[in-house]
């Protein structure tokens, strides 16, 4: 009898060996990565007035090089890539709610947004720039010169704390996109806006003159942000896809080509 228990229990020891690697690759997935295998679509939020990261056409398509990443992300998958434009400080409430399934609009990766958002890893990193009217490159070349006086940002970015913390004794303008803070620019109702390099320098080129980089600079420690992709919490499986995704298109080259070829679509040939 006890033969018979040991061997009994020796074919299930066997078995729960030979299962245990099923098992493991049946592993549950988070619920966005379940959500985008069951529709066989992954939604992207992103804010098209931000070239060359993301804008829109001649063809009023979304184009930009975060575009082409959200693109090499749903091939990796093997689904289909919807676009959801929508304004930029409502894509992370959107992606907590399960409205889209991630976000990629140049966002910059921040400890404040880390406790209610996840990043991937970083796939680029840009200097900033304050962009003003043109003819006021030196008037605005110092903080001084900027002190009680309104500086612009796109609501809800990086650019509105950078400006806080930067530059304390100025005051923060804030409005929905970059387009009507140029506007404001333009007709002298703000010193100028902060912006990341390669979307000023496309504004400026589409100005028709109208604006300029001021000679003030940013230092490397005030102003150097990282780009990454954000995913609502809880989806460690779907993070670690999409960052397979930037590891091999930061390494074979490729996100660099699609960076360059849409900054030279917008107007400028980059830094």
């Amino acid at each position: 009898m006890k033969k018979i228990i040991c061997t009994v229990l020796s074919l299930m020891l066997i078995a729960s060996v030979i299962l245990a690697p099923a098992a493991i690759a049946e592993a549950p997935m988070g619920p966005v990565m379940e959500k985008i295998k069951a529709s066989g679509k992954m939604i992207v939020g992103t804010e098209a007035t931000y070239p060359p990261y993301e804008y829109l056409d001649d063809n009023a398509q979304p184009a930009g090089c975060d575009i082409w990443l959200s693109q090499q992300i749903a091939d990796a998958l093997g689904v289909e890539l919807v676009i959801s434009d929508m304004e930029f400080d409502g894509i992370i409430p959107a992606v907590q709610s399960g409205l889209v399934d991630i976000g990629i609009a140049a966002f910059t990766k921040t400890p404040e947004r880390a406790e209610v958002i996840d990043f991937s890893d970083l796939y680029e990193t840009s200097a900033q720039l304050l962009v003003v009217k043109a003819g006021n490159a030196d008037v605005y070349a110092t903080k001084e010169a900027m002190a009680g006086k309104q500086v612009g940002a796109q609501q809800g970015t990086i650019q509105s704390q950078l400006i806080e913390k930067a530059l304390p004794d100025s005051t923060l303008f804030e409005l929905k996109t970059y387009p009507e803070l140029a506007l404001e620019t333009i007709n002298g109702n703000i010193v100028g806006f902060v912006v990341d390099y390669a979307v000023g320098m496309a504004m400026i080129a589409s100005s028709d003159g109208a604006l300029e980089v001021s000679a003030f600079e940013f230092t490397a420690e005030e102003a150097s942000f990282g780009k990454a992709c954000v995913i609502a919490k809880g989806n460690e499986d779907f993070v670690a896809a999409v960052n397979e995704v930037i590891a091999k298109v930061l390494e074979d080259g490729s996100y660099q080509a699609a960076y360059d070829a849409a900054v030279a679509a917008t107007g400028e040939t980059g830094e």
